[in-house]
């Protein structure tokens, strides 16, 4: 028996005002969540976008080519509902940031995480008022307090939107400070992920790379750029 899938129903997808933001129209039909919510974006450029991922589609909808649609859904569908813990365990990142923990041995990639990674924890000890100690090995350190305070504060002031694309920008590299540092313009996603693999690529150079690895990194860069497109879409004005 042949799998079911979800076929095109609409000709075309369009925009209209909402009460808060745009709503897609599928032909005469108001776009919802899978969940039946409704789905209110909060700037034209970013109801476009979504828009334009359901004109792309052929007759057989394929969800892996609509990374904002899932996004939007899942902002108004998980995000929204739990907000607050959401933003919790995204600021504990700060307690254990992928940029505080660097490499014992061998000095050369120890000098390579220094000269890549220091500019961010300074960054974050100017720029967000929050410094973070950095330490060699695994072994967990205690971070400042007020500073996770601070980091929290900055993930708690997101809206729903800009939560959801900071969610991928900070699991996926492992990082509240390169999270922060996006959608703060300090770097981009691409540099984000690249700063996120430094001792990926560091073994990859020495020991040679492997596909599976190569392919699965790519998946998370691009994670990586579409949530980076979200919270850029997402913004007013």
């Amino acid at each position: 028996m042949s799998e079911w899938k979800a076929r095109r129903f609409w000709t075309d997808a369009d925009l209209r005002p909402a009460d808060g933001g745009f709503e897609i129209m599928l032909d005469s039909r108001v776009l919802r969540t899978p969940g039946k919510h409704a789905l209110v974006l909060p700037t034209e450029a970013l109801a476009r976008a979504v828009a334009d991922e359901w004109l792309a589609q052929g007759e057989v909808i394929a969800p892996q080519t609509m990374p904002l649609t899932r996004a939007v859904n899942s902002a108004v569908e998980k995000v929204a509902p739990q907000f607050d813990a959401v933003a919790a365990m995204l600021a504990n990142y700060g307690g254990t940031d992928l940029l505080s923990y660097r490499a014992t041995d061998p000095q050369s990639l120890i000098d390579l995480q220094a000269r890549e990674w220091d500019p961010l924890i300074d960054w974050s000890a100017r720029h967000l008022d929050a410094p973070l100690r950095v330490t060699q090995g695994v072994i967990p350190i205690d971070q400042d307090q007020g500073a996770l305070d601070r980091l929290h504060a900055r993930v708690r002031a997101q809206d729903q939107w800009g939560l959801t694309a900071l969610h991928d920008l900070v699991t996926i590299p492992g990082s509240l400070i390169l999270g922060l540092a996006v959608i703060e313009g300090r770097i981009d996603g691409a540099e984000a992920h690249r700063l996120s693999r430094i001792d990926e690529d560091f073994q990859a150079e020495r020991w040679g790379a492997d596909e599976e690895a190569a392919e699965a990194a790519e998946g998370r860069r691009l994670s990586i750029l579409s949530a980076e497109r979200l919270w850029s879409l997402s913004r007013r004005g």
